[in-house]
């Protein structure tokens, strides 16, 4: 196929501005405290050994959602291949560090190449991939040109573009078939998508229906001691967990805290917002709603009416310590966080009406009984209040929920299947 005229144009600009984008970039690794080796890893300097003598596959995500994502699937894929190895490269230093904390086995991490000629023949004659697969909406066209130049076989799973995406790739309908082209299978989150992708020109036989990868990830990881410390000090009190919440939502939140104090005086809230540096704002929001509160940043313990957990990568502890939690990033048109990892955790889920992130996932959830769609401080009051007063109807709730995650790990298994036969990684032993 003949590269299209704005193909061409791309790539020129890009010879222009990639020296000032490679500057920006490793000011940015550097001022987040990565060592500058590892930053040159955005120019295609490797700083791993390729090794090894099968197959080697590498994922390409984003940031950190879509890092976490190909987790599990990695772990399923490594399975059925025991002599592959797994690249992962994503763009933030966030990523990298918890994906070095979760890493399967047969893994490594480097940050992404930029999508420049340079960095990316760098990092392709290096590590010379077998099979290259990217996550969600990661469409960077030389990127995709080059690796499929080399002949490598491609995919694209978890597949989302956004509203303005599409308008965007609509209007320049060759340059969609040409960049889409270079995908042996496309796997979107659902029909909607899998329709989209096909009218922007990718080959209708190579695009299915897959599972929004983020909604079958591995259980978030639990640091037993801090559960236990953590569950000591609330000493028996009743207790729920506000997560991933963004700006605006902790107030809606501290609401219905309030009106549950009326009925249960000794109730704390588990308060983690989704970007830790924002715990001072949390804090000011805690009292302006004028409840007391301990942060975890402090070294508090659960003492008080509100607990901040103003920490990264916790979680899990604080959904092993409760029977259900309220998702943030739903109450605003941000799109909602997993529910998956809730249900993992054996409890029930609140969240706001924005979740076209997960809608499929809530409303399978929702048919359950294992989430409920809480639209203001009202509902969410009324809703927890309903959980707390009626353990049997928390108990049906929390066993939905375990039953929906069971039987999604089990369909994660048929998309590395699927995976491995379209990107010809079969093992002959």
């Amino acid at each position: 196929m003949t590269p299209p005229l704005l193909y061409r144009a791309y790539v020129a600009l890009t010879s222009v501005i990639l020296p000032f984008a490679a500057l920006s970039s490793l000011r940015k690794l550097r001022a987040a405290g990565v060592p500058v080796e590892r930053a040159h890893e955005r120019l295609g300097h490797a700083t791993e050994d390729r090794a090894g003598t099968g197959p080697l596959v590498w994922f390409h995500a984003a940031s950190v959602g879509e890092s976490l994502s190909v987790l599990a699937l990695i772990t399923r894929m490594g399975r059925a291949l025991p002599r592959a190895r797994f690249l992962i490269t994503s763009g933030t230093p966030t990523s990298a560090r918890l994906v070095a904390e979760r890493m399967p086995p047969s893994t490594l991490h480097q940050y992404a190449p930029l999508d420049g000629a340079g960095p990316m023949r760098r990092f392709l004659d290096h590590w010379r991939p077998d099979a290259a697969v990217f996550v969600e909406s990661e469409i960077w066209p030389q990127m995709l040109r080059l690796t499929r130049a080399r002949g490598t076989p491609m995919a694209l799973v978890n597949a989302r573009l956004s509203a303005k995406s599409r308008k965007g790739w609509a209007k320049r309908r060759r340059t969609a078939a040409y960049v889409f082209d270079v995908f042996d299978l496309i796997l979107t989150q659902n029909d909607e998508m899998a329709q989209a992708m096909v009218e922007l020109g990718a080959p209708p036989e190579r695009v299915a229906r897959g599972l929004n990868l983020k909604s079958l990830s591995d259980p978030l990881p639990v640091r037993p001691e801090v559960v236990a410390e953590t569950e000591t000090a609330l000493a028996g009190r009743p207790r729920w967990v506000a997560a991933s919440t963004h700006e605006g939502e902790e107030a809606v939140v501290l609401d219905a805290h309030r009106a549950l104090l009326e009925g249960w005086p000794d109730l704390c809230l588990i308060l983690a917002p989704r970007h830790p540096q924002r715990g001072d704002a949390a804090t000011d929001a805690i009292r302006t709603a004028g409840l007391s509160f301990t942060r975890r940043t402090e070294g508090g313990a659960p003492s008080a009416q509100v607990y901040l957990a103003d920490t990264l990568g916790e979680l899990g502890n604080w959904y092993a310590l409760t029977g259900f939690v309220f998702l943030g990033g739903s109450l605003f048109p941000i799109g909602g966080h997993n529910p998956f990892e809730v249900a993992q955790a054996g409890a029930a889920v609140l969240s706001g009406p924005h979740v076209t992130n997960f809608a499929e996932t809530f409303d399978e959830m929702e048919d359950r009984g294992a989430a409920v769609i809480t639209p203001d401080a009202a509902r969410i009051a009324a809703h927890a209040g309903e959980w707390l007063a009626d353990e049997d109807r928390l108990d049906r709730a929390r066993r939905a929920a375990s039953k929906f995650a069971a039987q999604r790990r089990d369909q994660l298994d048929l998309i590395a299947e699927r995976l491995i036969q379209a990107l010809k990684l079969e093992d002959p032993e």
